[in-house]
Formats: structure tokens, C-alpha cells, sequence
């Protein structure tokens, strides 16, 4: 299989219509704790985020199942999977950024997939909200989300924006995870390749620590337009399960990273001058890989990790693109 049939098959992407989207909040009371509770909060949510860091056999498993409308038959579910590396980026205590790698391909010729970055900010002031029509904003959190809160922002292949939201780490049940805010989410390529009547997820997603692994759930309510109304089509789970594994070897992941790392440094220094210069971005969107300019900036990370390209002129030609793409 070619490495772009590969990028198709396994990365998400979004695809838009110009129907306007409004931010949701949780609104879930907050409990008092004291200033000792919020630094033992601190702490174990800060370990929760490293602790997403490692070696794992993932598996993706994707169900549609209820449908909201009587004209509307849900899918069957989909079930795939394969190997992905996580690594801490950057951590500044109260800014922590995770790399996903996927590796595919086979022990004698490994391919190392650059795949999405989570990024975790304490008590944030904003996040960087999907707000429709290639679209994100950056929108303030509510005064009352901000204490002991957590925004997690999910970047594409290019280092692009996906979605944000924010919210709270918990403990119940025995069990700690993250649940986000309502949150408008661009459809994943999985849906945007087949041009369906909806157009967008309301979504809430949800972290967790397990047993020798994490898990990240996602519930999507999967809406578009009908009659100058969004309404809602079906609801899908998504349950991504990472279990750590001896049994890939994470050195190809490691390397492509120690020969790409300063590249995507810089690509994600100008994605975030581009944000912070509008208040958000405006991209054009397609299908396959996230935005227009994804593949010439994904292609400029390849051609370095093959020694094909010097990285400055690299870089300089990713600034540019980013620039043009994002009319800045």
C-alpha cells in the first residue's frame, strides 16, 4: 500500500458547509475545593495526561447507533486498529503536548504515519473553538470552567486545528477521566470521503486511564442542514481503546521524530502566529487531508525525515503555505 493510500485509510480530515455554529458549555455546577484539593487535582490530572504517553496497539471501533430520523438507516460498525507511539512534546507544567505516531507496514519495512497532537492548557482564558465553514475561533472559557479546568485542543496531520473543548478531570466511580464540553466538531474523513446528508458532530469527549492503557471515547451526535435548520441524524460511539504492547518495535516512530522534530516545531509556531493574529483561522477544507495546503506541508515533514529537503528552506516554504492558505 502507498504511503498517501495509507494517509487516506487511517487519518481523519473535515468538510463544511457554510450553515453558522454557535460554542456549547457544559453547565454542570462546579464543587468548592480547597486551595490543597486543587493542587492534589493538579498534580493527578497532570499525571493522567503523561500517563497517555507510550507504545500501544490502538483499536478504533465505531458504531452509529441510534438514528434520529425515520428517512435515516445507521451503518454498520466499523472496527480497525494498529500501533501508535505517543510522545511528550512540550511540558511546561500547566501546558503539556502529546505527539501521536502511527507505524504501519511490517517489521522488515516499517512506515511511520505522523498522526494527530493533543495539547492540554490549565485554566485556560480561551479555546479554539470549530465554528463552521473552515472556521475555529478562539472563544473565551466561562469564568466559572476556568478553575481547575483543562482545555484539550486536537490538531491534524499538518498541525492544523481539528477541535477544541474544555473541561474538568474527575474522579467516580473509582474512575478518572476527562469530559469535555459540548463541542462542534468537523466531520472525520470516514464520514466526509462519502459526502453524507450531515455535515458536523455535537460531541462530547471523554479520557481515561485503564489498565495498562487509555481510553478515549467519543459521543457524536451527527447533525446538518435541514430546511435552514441543523438537526440531528444519528448518534454514533467511538470507543478508541490504547492498550500498551511490547510487540512493534517504536524505534522507526522515534526516529522520523529526532530527524522531523524541529520542522513541525516551527510549522506549529506558524499555525499559532496565524491564530493568534485572527483570533482563530479560516481555512479551505477537503476531504482527504484536513485543508488544501495539508499535503504540501505534510510532504516538506517526509521529504526531511528522507534527507531529501534542508529543513530551513523546508521551513521557510511551510510558512509561506501557512500564510496563503489561511490568508494571512
Amino acid at each position: 500500500m502507498t504511503r498517501p493510500h495509507i494517509l487516506r485509510a487511517m487519518l481523519g480530515a473535515a468538510l463544511f458547509t457554510a450553515l453558522p455554529l454557535a460554542p456549547v458549555s457544559a453547565t454542570d455546577p462546579l464543587p468548592e475545593r480547597s486551595a490543597a484539593d486543587e493542587e492534589a487535582s493538579f498534580r493527578a490530572d497532570r499525571e493522567a495526561i503523561l500517563a497517555m504517553a507510550g507504545d500501544y496497539r490502538v483499536r478504533f471501533d465505531m458504531r452509529e447507533t441510534t438514528s434520529w430520523r425515520a428517512d435515516y438507516t445507521p451503518l454498520e460498525p466499523s472496527m480497525s486498529g494498529g500501533f501508535e507511539s505517543v510522545r511528550v512534546i512540550e511540558d511546561t507544567g500547566r501546558f503539556i503536548s502529546l505527539q501521536h505516531l502511527l507505524v504501519v507496514g511490517d517489521a522488515d519495512n516499517p512506515m511511520v504515519v505522523k498522526h494527530w497532537r493533543q495539547d492540554w492548557t490549565y485554566e485556560p482564558e480561551t479555546y479554539l473553538a470549530y465554528a463552521g465553514e473552515g472556521r475555529w475561533n478562539l472563544e473565551p472559557v466561562p469564568e466559572d470552567r476556568r478553575r481547575g479546568g483543562w482545555s484539550q485542543t486536537v490538531w491534524q496531520v499538518d498541525d492544523s486545528p481539528r477541535y477544541g473543548a474544555h473541561g474538568r478531570w474527575t474522579e467516580e466511580g473509582g474512575v478518572r477521566r476527562w469530559r469535555s464540553s459540548w463541542t462542534w466538531r468537523p466531520l472525520a474523513r470516514r464520514d466526509a470521503v462519502r459526502a453524507p446528508r450531515y455535515d458536523r458532530y455535537l460531541a462530547i469527549n471523554r479520557h481515561s486511564p485503564s489498565p495498562g492503557g487509555w481510553i478515549h471515547w467519543q459521543d457524536n451526535i451527527k447533525m446538518g442542514p435541514v430546511d435552514g435548520a441543523v438537526e440531528p441524524f444519528v448518534q454514533e460511539s467511538v470507543l478508541n481503546t490504547y492498550a500498551a504492547t511490547g510487540d512493534y518495535d517504536p524505534a522507526p516512530a522515534d526516529a522520523y521524530w529526532e530527524r522531523t522534530r524541529g520542522y513541525w516545531a516551527a510549522v506549529r509556531q506558524a499555525w499559532d502566529e496565524a491564530i493568534r493574529a485572527d483570533d482563530g483561522i479560516t481555512l479551505t477544507e477537503e476531504p482527504n487531508m484536513g485543508n488544501t495546503i495539508a499535503a504540501t506541508l505534510y510532504g516538506l515533514g517526509e521529504a526531511i525525515a528522507a534527507g531529501e529537503r534542508d529543513e530551513s528552506a523546508a521551513i521557510a516554504e511551510a510558512r509561506a503555505a501557512i500564510r496563503e492558505g489561511s490568508g494571512g
